[in-house]
């Protein structure tokens, strides 16, 4: 057996202990798959299988393809985007997270935006990454953003989890959960939130390219947003449906964010929520501080 084989067999293996031990979790639905972002389809040898990018569900709608089919051939149709017509006149509504996943609590942000902010900075254990913001096409998410960044909510949390095409079909980065331990170990990576939830912004706005930043929500769920996002680090991520908000691209940092890719993952065998916090980076990325300007 090849490596790449072998590779693909250990994934396929690892989602189906994932699947069962899903359907024995007695968690609640939102519990089990907070952060979730997509819903990916792995194709080996013609043999297709369904699984969530950020926590499995076998009956998921199929949003991206492996790196072994082109992402043009497998890409869903992108919807209108939703941009707001005059975003001087957006008005911001967050509301609480009544789903009962942990979360670490500052408050709600204002439901005025600050369309002035063109740059979020994120410093972590390994340098800047630098993020030019997409404020006029997605103002709340922006908004909820700065709110946060103010509270600190960000700082000292960990990225939690690495996805690349061999154990999830995608290549991204997710962060944004503040109790996350990214150890390998911890069955409730990915659950995470900021205590409130926010509708949907920017859909079809803008594809999910490499160095595209957007907001992780669960499988099929809409209007969910919170605290946690996903970088994209390859362009196999451009076949996921456009069901996440995206809100701004990578322009410094880039490096930084290969070099974690390429150190590969840590798999998390006893995690319950399936994909949403099984595969920490093995080069661990530490958020020390948000900033917005």
């Amino acid at each position: 057996m090849s490596g790449e084989d072998r590779q693909s067999q250990l994934a396929r293996e690892h989602k189906e202990r994932q699947a069962q031990r899903a359907e024995q979790a007695t968690k609640s639905k939102r519990n089990a798959f907070i952060g979730v972002g997509a819903a990916v389809v792995v194709v080996v040898g013609g043999l297709i299988a369904t699984s969530a990018l950020l926590g499995g569900k076998s009956d998921a709608k199929p949003e991206a393809a492996a790196s072994s089919a082109a992402p043009s051939e497998t890409a869903a149709p992108q919807p209108t985007p939703t941009v707001p017509t005059d975003p001087s006149k957006a008005s911001c509504s967050y509301r609480k997270d009544d789903s009962g996943s942990p979360a670490k609590k500052v408050g709600m942000p204002p439901s005025k935006p600050n369309l002035k902010l063109k740059t979020m900075t994120i410093t972590t254990n390994h340098g800047d990454i630098v993020i030019d913001l997409a404020t006029a096409q997605a103002p709340c998410t922006v908004n909820s953003f700065a709110f946060l960044a103010k509270k600190n909510f960000y700082d000292n949390t960990k990225c939690h989890r690495l996805a690349t095409p061999e154990n999830s079909g995608v290549a991204m980065l997710q962060c944004g959960d503040p109790l996350a331990k990214a150890d390998g170990e911890n069955p409730t990576d990915g659950q995470g939130s900021s205590g409130y939830v926010f509708d949907d912004e920017n859909l079809g706005g803008m594809p999910y390219t490499k160095g595209t930043v957007a907001l992780a929500q669960p499988p099929d769920a809409k209007n969910q947003n919170g605290s946690q996002f996903w970088i994209s680090l390859g362009v196999e991520t451009t076949a996921i449906e456009a069901a996440y908000t995206p809100f701004g691209t990578v322009s410094k940092g880039m490096d930084i964010l290969d070099k974690v890719f390429k150190g590969g993952w840590i798999t998390n065998p006893e995690d319950i929520t399936g994909d949403g916090g099984s595969t920490a980076p093995k080069i661990p990325v530490v958020i020390k501080d948000v900033k917005l300007s």
